[in-house]
């Protein structure tokens, strides 16, 4: 969808907003915002001398100039205005700096006594991580004047956005290495030492009495080894500068740059000698790259401070690509925190920064300083997209320094010692290369405008994102002994989560994304918070294998492949000889009522290495949609047999050979026969399928057939009554029964015959005879008094007979190339008719929402689960702004940006000339029916559309509070009270429960023959009929709402129209005067009671009750 107007968009802030910080990103003097005025914008980009053409990642420009409009106004729009926000602040921060630096020194005392002082004179504990220092180390801590205290991140390279939750602002205070040694990096001792250091601020910033401050402690980015102080304005007082600037301030202490020896901290070094065993003996060091790389990152503020502001002066674009970067990694829910994947706003910017020195073949650099800020951030996504810095690591002007082998990528900065990339995990990695290939597919879009699923849409709420999440409590996990490498319990934990069930899905899934708390702030006087043991795991699926009942292992002559599969999968693990000959190590696995196979061995294999037990610590959400159909999703084979039996009478048509014409075809129109029903037929002889499949059958060209629609109609009646009595005379399989409809309509088709086999299923055909159109096109240009009713006609013509066999042969083939998209589009029609708004939408338009979810799935892939498939597209109808925006569904992927454009222009032609929308309300346009109006002409009314936008609304509202805690079935239950009055039907007569025979009858098969009573039922609705007929009596009066598929109730809103007005006469509904006061003299309102008794009237046995409600 192309929208043709530029308009202001809100960021889609759905899930929690995280807090505006740019985390560790470089710092800058404490001056340098106020003289700093980056202007980087594409309308303001100079021309460099650099060419663009050098740089292998070549941004290309924007696709239309909508798009660069959308992104210049996006970036004007996010950004704060840092005089009105944020000049407060900087007050406020210069008298941090003051105290900071007045707060006295602490003279050298033994680990002990420092901490012993602290808490019982200022009650302040030290943030040691663990392990803690034990009672016999042996130097001492102390406290001296830092040696520099600057401003850092976002603040003042002005690369914020706007949010609404607090700005956070970072200040780095430089521990002076006086009170440092040499040999600190090593065995935790500077860690040690900041935590004294950090503490002692507190101790000098809590007593501040004329502005009084809330502190508490938090470590930076969940690294337990960067406990941070966090300053907030203080609860008592007046408002003061601080708090109307609605912003905290994060006191980071840090190393001297240099301090360490590079040469110290490499990859492939130990910083954390291992003790000797318990004989004595001792264990070889391994290198302990994340812990030296927390080294480099406390040394390098100064550096990285240097390295931007020099890209900011060369790169005009590079502050607004700063900032599309920080847009882009907020609504996909990326972050500098460890669990937030390790990858943020300064990693975005570091990354950027480098890439425009190196990164590129042959040392080039990898982006042109002569980018604009969009180029850049495409640029940038292309680079993620295709460099896998796990296989191949990127090296910036480093030489050839020896990378350790891992499984981790490796970005790293040669000048400064450091892999930028060493928070990241493979599973957050393996997440931001997708994110970042979808991305990048998206921009290189060049027929429908993705700016809104590039960077508004928030896309990282987990039900919407995984086709499952695993729930677990790794509080009884056993096996994740930590490494020397100081990772945190958790980090480990996951990672072993993500290597086992990688080894163990293999090909099932697509990605597997790992997930833990790391958020916590602890008050200044209490030790810090043990880490929450919940782990979140999400799982994309591959819908091609994840159903799969047999793994293949390694043959069994390799034998050392062979022992490591058994030991991976133990006593699930068995030898077998296939047909081809060959024996491999298989398993084998059958799926239950109670789990499925997937679910078996999530269930299995994180028992057996983990240690998880499957009832107490795994809880699996995904599954709990599909149970909301009525048939099973995975379970195809009802569908598959309605074909079967289509193509059987196909065949027995064309084997005809008394027919009056040659036949040319039969074209499925049904539902069922395309898979999109929401009950899966269900049928039997003695229960024959209740909604007959509806089919076309057309034959060669003939110019025997009148010259006039009604004659036509009259001839299809001779023909169906042939075909039947030829099926019932060559075939004893086939019952066919004659039948007529729109009898009061002579231009519309009038008959069709109901064919029904031995096995149940029931197939209703309608001629199709193009001559038609012709006779239509010329009645509707005569302007003779039936010209209104030809109009009718031939857009009943074009649906049924032109559009419905096009539409039905597309969406068949797509639940081909879906398998998700038969239970998505049966699941989304069941939520319309649970919310009782299906009789007011045809079918078709329904599943063309369904069917753009996968055809243009962005930003995500194409749902690979019915509970994806559902929730993306109860998100799109929530934001569709049907008003302004056409519905366009692309079956073929042929349509071209002019076809968008033109479309685009239709609508506004509608609406135009229909600005009450009283015609067409929604405009649904696809590559087979570019006039729009097909599926919508007529319905839904506009009260109709607004209902299913606020009801999709409020769904997602839901899913937004309740998380992975939400119960689908909450989604079904439709709202009553919103209506006027509620008809009950009595249950016989409700839904598809109606004529359903009890399998239990048929107590002997050779019995189970069908009978004249049995086909009573097909076809038969009585719910719907009343409904029919009471909307064409109370057409002006009343909206109805009925879910037809299951529900009694019948529930109706008043029409504005009936509001109490002056009498006149013949007025469209009952009234009655009403008396009294000289006010209402003459006046007459609806009489609800009189209509109300002659719906019930009308009902006879079908009304159980009716409740006027208003």
């Amino acid at each position: 969808m192309e929208p043709q107007t530029t308009k202001r968009r809100k960021l889609d802030t759905t899930a929690e907003m995280p807090q505006a910080s740019d985390d560790s990103n470089p710092s800058v003097p404490m001056g340098a915002a106020a003289t700093q005025n980056p202007s980087g914008t594409a309308a303001t980009m100079k021309s460099h001398k650099t060419s663009s053409a050098a740089a292998p990642f070549t941004g290309d420009a924007y696709n239309s100039s909508l798009f660069k409009l959308q992104v210049e106004e996006m970036l004007v729009e996010v950004k704060p205005n840092y005089a009105k926000r944020l000049g407060l602040v900087g007050n406020v921060l210069r008298k941090l700096k003051t105290l900071i630096e007045a707060i006295p020194d602490r003279e050298e005392m033994p680990f002990h006594d420092a901490t012993k002082v602290l808490l019982k004179t200022h009650r302040v504990m030290v943030p040691f991580p663990e392990p803690r220092p034990d009672k016999s180390t042996a130097y001492k801590l102390a406290y001296a004047k830092p040696s520099n205290v600057n401003v850092v991140g976002s603040y003042p390279l002005k690369t914020m956005e706007k949010a609404d939750s607090t700005m956070v602002i970072d200040m780095v205070v430089t521990i002076p290495a006086s009170i440092l040694q040499e040999k600190d990096y090593l065995n935790y001792r500077y860690f040690y030492k900041r935590a004294y250091y950090l503490a002692c601020i507190a101790a000098g910033l809590q007593n501040e009495e004329e502005e009084p401050f809330d502190l508490s402690m938090e470590n930076l980015h969940g690294n337990d080894l960067q406990p941070v102080l966090v300053v907030k304005p203080g609860k008592n007082g007046e408002p003061t500068e601080f708090s109307k600037s609605r912003c905290e301030i994060r006191i980071i202490p840090a190393c001297p740059k240099g301090f360490f020896a590079d040469s110290k901290l490499h990859p492939t070094k130990n910083s954390i000698r291992p003790k000797a065993g318990p004989t004595g003996e001792t264990v070889a060091p391994a290198p302990t790259p994340f812990y030296n790389a927390t080294l480099q990152v406390e040394c390098n503020h100064e550096a990285y401070l240097k390295l931007l502001h020099q890209t900011v002066k060369s790169s005009e674009g590079f502050v607004d690509a700063c900032v599309l970067g920080r847009i882009w990694l907020r609504q996909r829910g990326f972050g500098s925190s460890v669990s937030d994947g390790g990858f943020g706003n300064f990693e975005w910017a570091a990354l950027t920064a480098l890439l425009l020195q190196g990164g590129g073949p042959k040392g080039r650099k990898a982006l042109s300083p002569g980018y604009n800020s969009y180029q850049l951030f495409k640029g940038m996504v292309q680079y993620l997209a295709t460099s896998n810095m796990v296989a191949t690591p990127t090296l910036i002007q480093a030489g050839d320094p020896p990378i350790p082998k891992s499984h981790l990528p490796t970005f790293y900065d040669g000048p400064r010692g450091h892999n930028v990339l060493f928070k990241m995990s493979a599973s957050s990695y393996d997440m931001l290369r997708q994110e970042a290939q979808v991305s990048l597919d998206m921009l290189n879009d060049e027929v429908f405008d993705q700016f809104e699923a590039t960077f508004i849409l928030k896309k990282d709420n987990p039900l919407q994102q995984f086709d499952s999440v695993i729930k677990i409590d790794g509080s009884s996990a056993t096996g994740t002994v930590s490494p020397q490498d100081r990772r945190s319990n958790n980090w480990l934990l996951s990672s072993k989560i993500f290597n086992v069930l990688k080894e163990a899905l293999g090909d099932r899934v697509k990605l597997i994304h790992v997930k833990f708390d790391d958020h916590s702030r602890w008050k200044t006087k209490s030790s810090p918070p043990s880490p929450s043991p919940h782990i979140q795991v999400g799982l994309v699926f591959d819908p091609e294998h994840i159903h799969r009942a047999v793994d293949h292992g390694p043959a069994a002559e390799d034998k050392k492949a062979a022992e490591t599969f058994r030991n991976f999968w133990g006593n699930k693990s068995e030898l077998r000889r296939f047909k081809d000959g060959s024996i491999l190590e298989s398993l084998v696995w059958t799926k239950t009522p109670n789990a499925s196979i997937f679910e078996q061995i999530i269930a299995y294999i994180l028992n057996r290495h983990i240690g998880l037990n499957p009832n107490r610590d795994l809880s699996i959400v995904g599954d709990s949609f599909d149970a909301l159909l009525p048939d099973s999703v995975s379970d195809t084979a009802a569908f598959t047999s309605l074909k079967e039996s289509f193509k059987t009478l196909e065949q027995s048509i064309r084997d005809l050979e008394q027919l009056p014409l040659q036949l040319k075809q039969l074209s499925p129109i049904g539902a069922q026969l395309r898979s999109s029903f929401i009950n899966a037929p269900d049928y039997g002889p003695r229960n024959p399928l209740r909604y007959p499949a509806e089919v076309l059958i057309a034959f060669e060209g003939s110019g025997r057939w009148p010259d006039d629609v009604v004659a036509i109609q009259r001839t299809k009646v001779a023909f169906l009554i042939k075909i039947g009595e030829l099926l019932e005379l060559t075939s004893q399989r086939y019952k066919a029964k004659l039948g007529l409809e729109h009898h009061d309509e002579p231009l519309l088709n009038y008959p069709f015959l109901d064919i029904t086999e031995p096995s149940g299923a029931v197939f209703r055909l309608r001629i199709h005879n193009d001559r038609e159109q012709t006779l239509l096109e010329n009645q509707v240009k005569s302007k003779s008094s039936d010209a209104h009713s030809a109009i009718a006609a031939l857009a009943q013509y074009k649906y049924m007979f032109l559009q419905l066999p096009l539409h039905t042969q597309s969406v068949a083939t797509h639940c081909t190339r879906f398998p998700l998209l038969s239970p998505t589009m049966r699941l989304v029609k069941k939520w319309f008719s649970a919310h009782m708004l299906s009789t007011h939408f045809r079918e078709e338009l329904i599943e063309l929402l369904v069917i753009r979810t996968f055809l243009q799935p962005y930003p995500w892939r194409a749902p690979s689960s019915s509970m994806t498939g559902f929730l993306r597209t109860l998100q799109f109808i929530a934001r569709w702004d049907w008003r302004n925006t056409p519905l366009i569904v692309d079956f073929g992927g042929i349509m071209t940006s002019k076809e968008i454009s033109a479309i685009n222009v239709r609508l506004e032609a509608w609406r135009e000339v229909d600005p009450g929308m009283n015609r067409v309300v929604l405009f649904a346009a696809t590559n087979h029916d570019v006039s729009g109006t097909t599926f919508t002409d007529g319905m839904p009314s506009k009260v109709v559309a607004s209902r299913m936008t606020a009801l999709a609304r409020s769904a997602c509202k839901l899913l937004k509070e309740e998380g992975l805690q939400l119960d689908p079935k909450t989604l079904f239950v439709p709202s009553l009270g919103d209506y006027d009055f509620v008809i009950y039907l009595s249950p016989k007569f409700a839904g598809s429960r109606r004529g359903k025979r009890d399998a239990k009858t048929a107590k002997f098969k050779n019995l189970d023959i069908q009978t004249e009573e049995d086909l009573l039922y097909v076809g038969y609705e009585p719910a719907r009929l009343y409904v029919e007929e009471l909307r064409a009596l109370y057409t002006t009066t009343m909206v109805l709402f009925h879910d037809e598929s299951s529900s009694n109730v019948i529930a109706g809103i008043w029409s504005p129209q009936t509001a109490t007005r002056a009498f006149k006469v013949n007025m469209p509904y009952a009234t009655k005067a009403l008396g009294g006061s000289e006010e209402t003299a003459g006046q007459v309102a609806i009489d609800k009671d009189a209509i109300m008794s002659e719906m019930a009237r009308l009902g006879g046995d079908m009304v159980f009750k009716i409740e006027l409600r208003r």
